[in-house]
C-alpha cells in the first residue's frame, strides 16, 4: 500500500472537504469501530488513510477486500482530515448512505432539527426502540454530517431515512393511509395521560429552538408534552425523543 504525506494530496483535500460536508456523493466515516460497522452495512468505501504508526494491518486488509484505496499517513496528516479532535488513526470515504422510505408501524418526523449531534442521537434511539425509520424534514443536519454518523454509531448506515421537502403533506399523507400523528408540543396533553395513538403512528420532534411549525403542528392527531415537575421549561430534543420513542412503544 501506498503512503501519502502530503496535505496537497487531491484525496487529503477531498477528505477535508468531506469533513464539512461538502460532497452530496461521499461520508467520511472516522474510527475502526464505525468503519467496520459500515462495511458490515455493506457501503461501498472508496479510499481510507491509515496512520501508519498504529497495527492497523487487519483493518486495511478488510478495507481493501471491500474494494476501497488504503494508503499510510502520518499522525499530523489524520489530525488534519478528521473532525474529532483526536482522531483514531482512519478516515475511509464511503459511498453515501442511500436513502430509502421508512418502513414498519412507527417512524421518527424532524422537523427542522439541525444540530447534528441530536439528528444521530435520536437516530440511534430509534434504532434501538425498533422504529422503522426517520424522515428529516427541511433544515435537519443528515448523514454527510460525520457528526450525525458518530452520534449514531452506525445506526444511520442501518436504519432508512429520506430527505422531505415538504414535511407537512407527508404528514398528511401518512395520516390519510390510517397513521396517528403524535407531535412534541409544550401546549399538548401529558404524554402519560394521552388517548391511544394505535400501532402505527409518526412521532414529530421539533426543532431545538421553536419546536414543530406551524403547518406540521396542524396535520396532528395528538399533541404531547412531557411533564416538567422541576425548575426547567425544557428538555433537550435528542433526550425528549428517546423518552418519548420509548413511552409510546412501551
Amino acid at each position: 500500500m501506498d503512503r501519502i504525506t502530503s496535505a496537497k494530496n487531491p484525496l487529503v483535500q477531498q477528505l477535508r472537504a468531506l469533513r464539512r460536508g461538502a460532497a452530496g456523493d461521499l461520508m467520511a466515516v472516522e474510527g475502526r469501530v464505525m468503519i467496520l460497522e459500515a462495511l458490515s452495512c455493506g457501503l461501498a468505501p472508496r479510499y481510507a488513510l491509515l496512520e501508519e504508526e498504529l497495527p492497523q494491518r487487519e483493518l486495511a486488509e478488510a478495507l481493501a477486500r471491500a474494494g476501497a484505496r488504503v494508503y499510510w499517513a502520518p499522525r499530523a496528516l489524520l489530525e488534519s482530515v478528521c473532525a474529532t479532535k483526536t482522531p483514531q488513526g482512519s478516515c475511509c470515504a464511503f459511498d453515501m448512505v442511500p436513502p430509502r422510505s421508512p418502513a414498519g408501524p412507527r417512524i421518527v418526523a424532524l422537523d427542522g432539527v439541525q444540530d447534528p449531534g441530536n439528528v444521530g442521537a435520536i437516530w440511534r434511539t430509534a434504532d434501538a426502540a425498533g422504529f422503522g425509520g426517520i424522515l428529516l424534514g427541511a433544515g435537519c443536519a443528515g448523514p454527510e454530517n460525520p457528526k450525525v454518523i458518530r452520534a449514531s454509531m452506525g445506526s444511520c448506515f442501518r436504519l432508512p431515512y429520506e430527505k422531505v421537502p415538504d414535511l407537512g403533506a407527508r404528514l398528511e399523507d401518512l395520516k390519510a393511509s390510517g397513521m396517528a400523528v403524535a407531535v412534541s408540543a409544550l401546549d399538548g396533553e401529558d404524554v402519560y395521560q394521552r388517548a391511544p395513538l394505535g400501532d402505527a403512528f409518526v412521532l414529530v420532534i421539533g426543532s431545538e429552538a421553536h419546536g414543530a411549525s406551524l403547518d406540521v403542528k396542524a396535520r396532528a392527531t395528538h399533541r404531547l408534552r412531557l411533564p416538567m415537575r422541576g425548575g426547567a421549561e425544557s428538555l433537550n430534543a435528542a433526550v425528549a425523543a428517546g423518552i418519548l420513542m420509548y413511552e409510546l412503544t412501551r
